[in-house]
This record gives structure tokens, sequence and C-alpha cells, in this order.
């Protein structure tokens, strides 16, 4: 386990969103852990503390996640969905809060409640 809001802060996702996500966000995503029904993105530190995007979560500062070994790609347990890599552990945090929000945007065929 390693705190967050020392070198990252962590956002915590539905594994179906945050996969669509990553998905949009392609090379810009940076490193991304599962665990269970969830994903963390790592983002700057200080983002934590502005995130309000719906279905998501947060990780303040001190609070766990748990990281894997660098080389576990596969569960069970906490694993790398996207392994760190050079300069490729935190992702830009607008970035991710469009991946998200499209992510949880309407489908084809399907109109946004306005």
């Amino acid at each position: 386990m390693q705190h967050a809001g020392q070198d990252w802060d962590a956002i915590r996702a539905q594994k179906v969103v945050g996969l669509a996500a990553m998905a949009i966000l392609g090379s810009r995503c940076g490193a991304v852990v599962e665990d269970g029904a969830a994903v963390f993105f790592f983002t700057p530190c200080g983002t934590a503390a502005g995130w309000s995007v719906d279905h998501t979560e947060a990780v303040r500062a001190g609070d766990d996640v748990a990281i894997p070994p660098a080389r576990r790609t596969q569960g069970p347990g906490p694993h790398w969905r996207m392994c760190p890599g050079e300069g490729r552990m935190l992702t830009d945090p607008q970035a991710l809060r469009a991946a998200l929000e499209d992510a949880f945007g309407p489908r084809v065929g399907e109109e946004r409640a306005g």
C-alpha cells in the first residue's frame, strides 16, 4: 500500500467506466491499477482537493491505494491495467475529467437529459 497525496493523488472509477476512459485517453493515459470492480488513475498532487466528477471518487491524501508489484499485469488482486513507464505514471486531470465525462455520456441513439 502507498499513501495518496505524497507523490500523486488517485481517482477511483468503476471498472467499466474507467476502461472506457482509458480507451478515450489512448496514449495520454498514465498508469492505471485495476482492483476488483474499480480502477485507479494517478494524477498530480492536489487534484483530489477539487475533484468532482459523477460516479468517481478522489482518494484523499493519506488514504491507501494498493500498488501491485511492477510486473503484475493480471489478477487476482490488484494489478496494473496500464503499467507505469518513463514519464507515464500520471494522467492529466483535465484530460481524465473529459474522458470520464465522455465515458458516462449518452450512447448512440440516446439523448442527454437536460
